[in-house]
């Protein structure tokens, strides 16, 4: 008798499970499987309109030998517009361009939109070529800044005023505004005080240039003498000492800066070429070869060219009969010529050794007439004082600059700082 192995539970249940699972396969409609949405993207307005125009510049400093037309063209000015700036500039304004001018050219895009030609730190001319072409003049506002500095002289005033701070050419204004009194190598004294104030121009944060000295005190030798700027006539600055006396005179005292001299006036001198006694009826001041020898007073050159000892001279002929003469020069200034006027304070030459010489100086001559007087002990006319009706306000300006270059040495004492 055949028999039957009895199956166990779990495996009938198992394969149950497991028919259901492919039953429910096989019946499955893949095709009502539909595909997922397609999500539409919408592209927005703005980025259909063209970005916005960069504005950018280009800075030119014009070179010698160049012209407006060449630059130009280097920086795409339209011909039509160049043409336009030319018949414009009736004046020359634009067009008398110089070496060392910048010109800004500024752009929207690749489209030129104006030209501004940079005269200096200040002064400019900028051209707008959109809607139409306009010249309009610029001129930055300036700021004027107060300076204050003083010291003691050691052994020279021009190293004592380095050592103070000072700048170079407030101290050349400094040794001009007393050159006409004070000769500052032959006068000067260990101890001599000097106190300035002084302005700087600035525009935008930047010095602009040299200003001038409101007020200087320059103790010498227990004299103490004050130069105050004051304003005679809208553009005519002059300086003045306290009682109101014009500070210029009619000649300088002497006709170099910082020379020394080195050999005085005398009539019994001996001759250092010669080794004769012969009359040194000048004033010989030492200084380096090339040194600019300037004219001590307005006048007419009389003589200009080489002759006996004196080698390369000039002689200028000034009023009421006075004359004064420059000798042993290297060279002339360019163009200089008999019947030239000249201005005082101009460079007429340069310190040479050219005739009878040893090394290289000036010799100087001063005359009254047909009569030679010593250069250092002739009394100098002066030059106009303040005129009466402004004497008031001179006073007033004077008295207030005076309190203030007071204050500013009690805060600031003469030791150089």
């Amino acid at each position: 008798m055949i028999g039957f192995k009895k199956v166990p539970k779990r495996a009938i249940l198992l394969s149950f499970v497991l028919s259901v699972l492919l039953i429910l396969l096989l019946y499955v409609d893949i095709e009502t499987y539909e595909s997922l949405p397609v999500e539409e993207i919408e592209f927005s307005e703005q980025f259909s309109k063209p970005l916005e125009q960069t504005n950018t510049y280009k800075i030119h400093e014009v070179e010698d030998g160049e012209n407006l037309s060449i630059i130009f063209e280097n920086f795409g000015v339209p011909l039509n517009t160049a043409y336009k700036i030319f018949r414009l500039d009736s004046k020359n304004i634009v067009t008398n361009i110089k070496p060392g001018e910048k010109m800004r050219f500024e752009y929207s895009g690749e489209t030129l939109t104006s030209i501004e030609i940079i005269k200096d730190q200040i002064n400019s001319i900028l051209i707008t070529l959109d809607p139409e072409i306009i010249f309009k003049d610029i001129t930055k506002s300036i700021e004027l800044v107060e300076s204050y500095k003083g010291g003691t002289i050691q052994s020279s005033f021009y190293e004592a005023a380095l050592d103070a701070n000072i700048p170079e050419a407030i101290i050349m204004d400094f040794a001009y505004i007393y050159g006409w009194d004070v000769d500052f190598v032959f006068d000067i004294r260990e101890g001599d005080e000097f106190h300035v104030i002084y302005e700087t121009p600035y525009s935008e944060g930047e010095k602009v240039r040299n200003g001038d000295i409101v007020l200087a005190k320059f103790v010498n030798q227990g004299k103490t003498y004050y130069a105050n700027r004051f304003f005679t006539s809208k553009n005519k600055k002059e300086y003045f000492d306290e009682e109101g006396n014009n500070m210029q005179k009619a000649f300088l005292r002497a006709p170099l800066d910082f020379a020394y001299i080195s050999s005085h006036f005398n009539p019994n001198r001996m001759h250092p070429v010669l080794h004769t006694i012969r009359a040194h009826n000048g004033v010989d001041y030492a200084a380096n070869r090339g040194s600019p020898v300037r004219t001590t007073g307005d006048g007419i050159v009389s003589f200009i060219g080489q002759r006996n000892g004196c080698g390369k001279e000039i002689v200028v002929n000034h009023s009421n009969d006075y004359s004064t003469r420059y000798c042993h020069l290297e060279n002339f200034s360019k163009g200089l010529k008999k019947g030239n006027r000249v201005l005082q304070g101009e460079t007429i030459g340069f310190v040479g050794s050219s005739g009878l010489a040893t090394g290289p100086h000036l010799h100087y001559e001063f005359k009254i007439g047909n009569k030679r007087i010593d250069p250092i002990k002739v009394k100098l006319p002066s030059a106009e004082p303040v005129p009466k009706n402004l004497k008031g306000d001179f006073d007033t300006l004077f008295t207030n600059n005076k309190k203030l270059i007071e204050e500013f040495n009690r805060l600031y004492p003469t030791s150089n700082e």
